[in-house]
């Protein structure tokens, strides 16, 4: 697949960071329920090394997928890295010993997990640390986050990580953060049928700010995915491919991580990228949210 099908790119704020947007989400390398190890760990270093050779340049990750499994994965699949590969974790959680997420945000807990990231990662500094803001449900919430991201901030000034995102934030949270540090994206959960974020993604793509979503098909009904289904027959597509290139027509700063432990379906997922969506597929794509 040529490189200039990944949905155009995108330029990180401030940064020389040039991206494809379409990207690759690495949470399905860990085993089932993103704990412990995979079922066939040589198919996810397979999988990783594919989307590298097909041009994917930016991985998304984070040290508690598993624990420390994915990035363990990635390291052995790619390093020594490409160096136009941009490697994007997260912090803020740890797994629990029965498989639950639990939030990890305390000073000590985030340089903790910084450095981990470091170590199963085989790197030297982060390229992206996104602060992942703990809550539950679809909506964020608005708890002052100005101690994570000042923790993030001081481990930036020492070298230890190059740029610094968030997740799982409102736009107040996201201005408390900008005026500590200069924020690059923004990774929040939305889809077609889950838009609360539509004012927000706006806002970000006018001051050019990234946007990552995540969860990009879930939440539907059942007439909201007969309608997605309906769509994606009428262009020999799967329903998957056509919710991630509505995802790509919505704005421009709207970067995809799609992950998968599949070669097959990594190919499918990038081809999204190449998908054409009609005024008429995107009238009856954009009535799932009016439906919602």
């Amino acid at each position: 697949m040529s490189t200039d099908k990944l949905g155009g790119t995108f330029t990180l704020p401030g940064t020389d960071i040039t991206l494809h947007r379409m990207g690759y989400g690495a949470m399905q390398l860990a085993g089932p329920h993103v704990f412990g190890p995979p079922k066939d760990r040589a198919a996810c270093v397979a999988v990783l090394r594919e989307a590298i050779a097909a041009g994917v340049d930016h991985i998304d990750t984070s040290d508690y997928y598993g624990p420390h499994v994915t990035n363990q994965i990635i390291k052995e699949a790619l390093h020594p890295y490409p160096k136009n590969l941009t490697i994007v974790t997260k912090v803020g959680g740890r797994r629990g010993d029965d498989a639950s997420w639990l939030p990890a945000n305390s000073p000590d807990e985030l340089r903790q997990a910084v450095h981990d990231n470091l170590r199963n990662l085989s790197l030297d500094v982060l390229d992206v640390v996104n602060f992942r803001a703990w809550g539950f449900g679809e909506k964020p919430g608005e708890d002052s986050i100005a101690q994570q991201i000042t923790v993030l901030a001081e481990l930036q000034q020492k070298g230890l990580i190059r740029h610094i995102g968030v997740s799982h934030v409102s736009p107040k949270q996201l201005e408390e953060a900008q005026a500590i540090v200069p924020i690059v994206g923004v990774q929040n959960l939305y889809n077609l049928a889950i838009r609360h974020d539509d004012k927000f993604i706006d806002d970000l793509a006018a001051n050019g700010i990234a946007y990552v979503p995540y969860f990009p098909l879930g939440g539907f009904t059942p007439l909201q995915s007969s309608t997605l289904n309906e769509v994606a027959a009428s262009l020999n597509a799967t329903p998957m491919q056509v919710a991630l290139a509505w995802l790509l027509h919505r704005a421009p700063n709207v970067l995809l991580i799609p992950g998968t432990s599949s070669i097959g379906h990594l190919h499918e997922n990038l081809a999204a990228a190449e998908l054409q969506l009609s005024p008429e597929a995107l009238d009856k794509l954009n009535s799932i949210a009016v439906a919602a």
